[in-house]
């Protein structure tokens, strides 16, 4: 079935006005408010075709119908347009950057309170940080029957040593042929680069060793230091002011995960390096998180150093001025964090 015009302009009523109210839409309220130029009879056979295809749902208790996660994708991609923020509301932002900041935390913070306090979300920052040291070649050296030595060199010749358990049937030529075929797939990248799919291909190509594998795959990812710089998080209460997180249970879940930093840099790092990245409800795998929708972005500065920002809210978020908001905010930290690093 095809997103014609007018099924367009109804999902669009549907998802403004769910936005704006919380309340489920019915075929009356848009023919009311939106002037569609079509009865409600009509809206209602167009309603009917979109909850066929995915894009709204109809709640237990109501007989409105409100937007599935499908439909605010379908929104966020074809339909939504640009929030304009006022003069008024730069000249804010501009403000409070502008007073005396020492340190890079000041400006994190400072960025999250003002994202939260414009979005009424709760906000998300990760301070800046250096790009990720990457691998030039690892080294195999035998230290005992059961141990050997990794040596780990990186493209900036920083060295990292390791010792680890080997069986002890390993031999030289054992260790040889394990760093050759090792070298060849991982030269030239980060150790958080060195997923399970690079990982099963050695696995096949050198089955015999694959415990030894596992223990050079570890230690490099132990050992190599986890992006992200400090995390500052504002608005967490917001949460309560949303009337779909009236269940205690649920609000919290999302707090305690919000609660730990490596969570809140694991949201935040899968984001693409240009742009905004939003992800609506389900597209979020960690439970409790799949109920909400994040909006984020990457902010660099001079190609060296990055980090990233972003806004959780319901999936009844209004992702027209949370998208604006974090641009205008991605853009601000960066220029803010230049001056205080020059």
């Amino acid at each position: 079935m095809a997103m014609d015009e007018r099924k367009k302009k109804v999902l669009l009523a549907i998802v403004k006005d769910f936005i704006d109210t919380a309340e489920p839409v019915g075929s009356r309220t848009i023919s009311k408010k939106y002037n569609l130029g079509v009865s409600p009879a009509t809206i209602r056979n167009e309603m009917a075709d979109l909850e066929a295809m995915g894009y709204i749902e109809q709640p237990h208790t109501s007989a409105g119908r409100i937007p599935s996660d499908a439909g605010y994708r379908y929104y966020v991609d074809s339909l939504m347009e640009k929030y304009p923020l006022s003069e008024a509301e730069k000249n804010y932002i501009r403000k409070r950057f502008s007073q005396k900041i020492r340190e890079i935390r000041d400006v994190i913070d400072i960025g999250a309170e003002l994202l939260s306090e414009m979005s009424s979300y709760t906000s998300l920052i990760m301070g800046p940080y250096y790009q990720e040291d990457r691998l030039k070649q690892v080294v195999l050296v035998p230290l005992s029957a059961e141990k050997i030595l990794l040596v780990a060199i990186s493209q900036s010749n920083n060295i990292s040593n390791y010792v680890l358990d080997v069986p002890p049937s390993l031999t030289e030529n054992d260790l040889d042929i394990i760093s050759r075929v090792w070298n060849n797939r991982i030269k030239g990248l980060a150790p958080s680069e060195i997923g399970n799919d690079m990982l099963n291909e050695i696995y096949e190509e050198l089955h015999v060793y694959r415990k030894v594998i596992s223990n050079i795959a570890l230690a490099l990812f132990e050992g190599h230091e986890q992006p992200g710089g400090p995390v500052s998080l504002s608005g967490s209460l917001n949460i309560f002011n949303q009337p779909e997180f009236k269940d205690l249970g649920k609000i919290r879940d999302i707090l305690e995960l919000l609660e730990s930093p490596m969570v809140i840099k694991d949201l935040l790092a899968d984001t693409q390096p240009q742009g905004l990245t939003i992800k609506i409800g389900g597209e979020n795998k960690l439970e409790g998180i799949n109920q909400c929708s994040i909006v984020t972005a990457t902010y660099n500065l001079d190609g060296q150093m990055k980090g990233h920002i972003g806004i959780l809210g319901p999936t009844r978020m209004n992702y027209a001025k949370a998208a604006t908001l974090v641009e205008i905010m991605a853009q601000q930290l960066a220029l803010s964090l230049k001056k205080l690093l020059e």
